[in-house]
Order: C-alpha cells, then structure tokens, then sequence
C-alpha cells in the first residue's frame, strides 16, 4: 500500500479491510512468505545456516519467546535485531497512544476513552516496523521501573489517586507492545526483577506498585546469555526460564571461509587487505579457540577477527605513508602488528602470565603456515629457495616499499605463479604482488628452508 493512500482514521482503516494479526502471527507469517519466495530473512548472519537458524524459524513458527544462549561475539544480537526484518513495514497505530495501541484494540484506559468519543474518527498514525523494535543490556541496576513501569510522581501531584492506571509511566516492556523486546545479558538482571517479568511473558499483564493492570500486551520476548552466566555470575531464575519457549545455542563460525566472510562483512579496512591474509587471520582466531592457553570459558570474540584485520590494515597504511607507496596493501610483515596491539582482548589461562606474546606469535606463525600450505600446494618453490641460497637477501619491513622486496628477486616464473595463486596478476601493483611474494618466503622459512632475522620491524630473508 502507497503510504499516501493509507487509512487515516478507524473508519477508513475498517473499509480498507484491514485484520489485526498478534506480533507472533505477523512474524510466522512474513517468515513463511520468505521462506516460500527463497529470500534469505536473515540479511548478514553468516555462518548459522545449517545450524542456528533452522532452529531459530522453528521457535518463531511455533510463536514462543527465545533465548539465545552462546559465548562472547558470536551474533546474538546481530540475530536479534535482524528480527525486525520479519514485522510488516509499516502497521497502524493509534494516534498519541504511548503503547502504539492498534486501533482496533485499545488496551489502555485513555486509548479506550478517546475511542468510545470519536468512533470512527479516532486518527490513525502508521508506525515503522523500525520503532517496533526495543533493546535493554541487563545490567545488575536495572530497575522494575525501567522494564515495566512506575508510578508518576508528577501525575500524582496533578491530583489523581496512587490507584489510578493513568499515573503509571510504563517502561520499555509495555512500550513494546506490538512488537519484539530484546534484553541482552538477561542473567546480570538481578533475580527480584526477573520476577517482574513473569507475569508478562504468562499472564501478559504488569503489576506495578501493588496493584495490576490487564493490559493485554502483545509482544515477542527474546534474550541472550551466556552459558558462563548459568553457574557463576548470575543465572536465570527458574520459573522465568521456564517460561521461555525456546532456548537456541549459538556458535563460532565453523568454517574458515565463513570466519573470513564475518571478517570482510564487519570490519572497516583502511587499506587493501588480500584473500591470503584475511585467511591468516581466520585461521589465527580459529586457533586462539582451540589453544590451552586461552581461557575458553570467556570465548574468542569475533570481534577479535575484526580488531585482528583492523589493526594489519592500518599497519599497511602507516607503511604506506612512511614508504610513499600507493595504494596500501597489506603484506605479510604486518601481522607482526596484531599480537601487541590484541593481547589485552583475550583471556589467558592462570600460570601464562608472561608468556601471552610468545603464545600468540606462535599461533599466528601456524596460521600463515597453514594458509601457505593451502596456497602453495603442489607449487615447488625451490627456484625462489634457491635465489635466496645465491645471494639474493631480501628483506622487508615497515620502512621497506613493495620495490624493494620485489627488487631483490630475479625475474623467476615461480614468482607468476605464486601470485596467482593469492588471486594476483603480474600487471597488479606492486603492493599485491610483494605480498604473495613475501607470504611465499615466509612458507620457506617455517618450513626451515629459509633462515629470517626479525628486529625492530624488519626482516631478513637470507640463506
């Protein structure tokens, strides 16, 4: 519908033919029409196909409130706010109602009264499916009157009695009727106000200051936790638990290629960052959650992923300012940016004090391994190997230009096909060219067929 032709009043909103569907049912059915028409309802959530969502629609089918369980940086909340994607554009809204009452159900007292004395003429407002759509980080001084509502002290003192409805200023709960209310970190909430959602997601009425008010509230009620939140720092009540529909788990991505779509997707490079090294990074994550010396009970975020790339796309920029180069792009000398600057993110197990860099280095110094590995496999790269063996010393760093390293090499035919197995011509700059190149000397030297001295941001690559 044209929002220039849209029911201004009751009256035209009732000729129009219009039916009013619960959020839940809104939500099934937007979700069903998706899924027939083969569009994807869950624009930038990668990694979760098989796995999270499946289980996700399912929930929102059977119309129950969810919590998503899961670690640090794994996408509840990306998920969560792609809900609104599945409510209907535009929907209609009682004009001047604080709880974007439907027109055809007022639910408050004052909506109920200026419905009873305009009839059809009650104006009409359409909201967005953006404003209906609230979030809260539970945090342990979270009050009951910021999620459901108090009592208005400045109402009262305009002279109306402490049980009348209307001197309730609702909270953020009843201000999403008619919609989805997300709360993150439900667990930090402290137990007395997770007891004051309960009458909500059951009864869907509020109870404030010892008396109830039937308001029938409509909404989607969904959370995160984290399985850490469970045992130690806070938990979920039982009862409120219970009434949750649906707990789904989420995870890390479970491919390195969906770790490095994540990457492309959420991080803001500052310079040109190849395939190759993108790879690197995945594949540096994947190891920091599989290493004994992190503490896995407080995750490697994804955020870490993005920090990661991040961080070696600025170390190419600043080469690039120091050295003249343009365009930047990143080379394999600045990953040796990544551990200093990203130690503090992570969690290290008790007795690694110490050691955090030595640990990180190395499982950076794998990942390149690995994704060279893969790179390179069934290339023989003894001619590059045997350059160096000659004499040919190269050496790069952050004061050295692309030139320089390509430079220091003879015209061989291995380098050709070593940069188009990263995904470079040999008509590329010269930046994407030094990097497949350096990445190249970088597998001969862990795999000891190449020596490399490393000192204040240079390295040599010699016999």
């Amino acid at each position: 519908m044209n929002r220039g032709n849209q029911p201004r009043t009751v009256g035209e909103l009732r000729a129009a033919g219009h039916r009013v569907r619960g959020v839940k049912a809104e939500i099934r059915e937007n979700l069903l029409a998706a899924l027939r028409s083969g569009r994807n309802p869950w624009p930038g959530i990668v990694g979760f196909d098989r796995t999270v969502l499946p289980q996700l629609e399912r929930a929102l089918l059977a119309g129950h409130d969810i919590v998503l369980l899961g670690e640090r940086g794994q996408g509840k909340t990306r998920l969560l706010r792609t809900l609104v994607g599945l409510l209907d554009e535009w929907t209609p809204a009682i004009e001047g109602s604080e709880l974007n009452e439907h027109p055809f159900e007022p639910i408050t007292a004052e909506s109920r009264r200026r419905a009873a004395e305009l009839g059809d003429d009650l104006p009409v407002r359409w909201v967005h499916r953006d404003e209906r759509y609230a979030e809260k980080l539970a945090t342990p001084d979270t009050s009951i009157g910021d999620l459901i509502g108090d009592v208005d002290p400045v109402k009262v003192a305009q002279g109306r009695s402490l049980g009348d409805p209307e001197t309730v200023h609702f909270g953020l709960v009843p201000r999403a009727h008619r919609g989805v209310i997300a709360v993150n970190e439900l667990p930090d909430l402290a137990e007395r106000i997770q007891v004051g959602l309960l009458n909500v997601m059951e009864e869907r009425d509020i109870q404030i200051r010892g008396y109830t008010m039937r308001l029938p509230l409509d909404v989607l009620l969904v959370a995160t936790a984290n399985p850490e939140d469970y045992t130690n720092r806070g938990r979920i009540i039982t009862p409120l638990k219970d009434r949750f529909g649906a707990e789904v788990r989420t995870h890390y991505p479970l491919e390195v290629a969906d770790e490095m779509d994540l990457v492309r997707q959420e991080a803001d490079l500052v310079a040109e960052v190849g395939d190759a090294l993108i790879e690197v990074v995945a594949r540096f994550v994947r190891n920091l959650r599989e290493s004994s010396a992190i503490d896995q009970r407080s995750g490697v975020s994804a955020r870490f992923a993005v920090a990661a790339a991040e961080t070696l796309a600025a170390a190419a920029l600043r080469r690039a300012a120091i050295t003249g180069e343009e365009p930047a792009v990143a080379r394999p000398i600045d990953l040796d940016a990544i551990p200093a600057v990203l130690q503090g993110k992570l969690e290290f197990e008790a007795g690694e004090e110490g050691r955090e860099i030595e640990h990180l280095v190395h499982l950076l110094r794998v990942s390149v391994a690995e994704t060279a590995r893969g790179a390179f496999a069934g290339l023989d790269l003894k001619p590059l190997q045997d350059a160096i063996n000659e004499g040919r010393i190269v050496t790069t760093g952050e004061r050295v230009p692309a030139s320089e390293v390509l430079g220091a090499l003879p015209e061989l035919p291995v380098l050709h096909e070593v940069a188009e197995r990263v995904g470079v011509s040999p008509t590329d700059p010269p930046g994407r060219i030094a990097s497949a190149v350096e990445l190249a000397l970088e597998a001969l030297y862990l795999s000891r067929r190449l020596a490399k001295d490393a000192e204040d941001g240079t390295a040599v690559y010699g016999p």
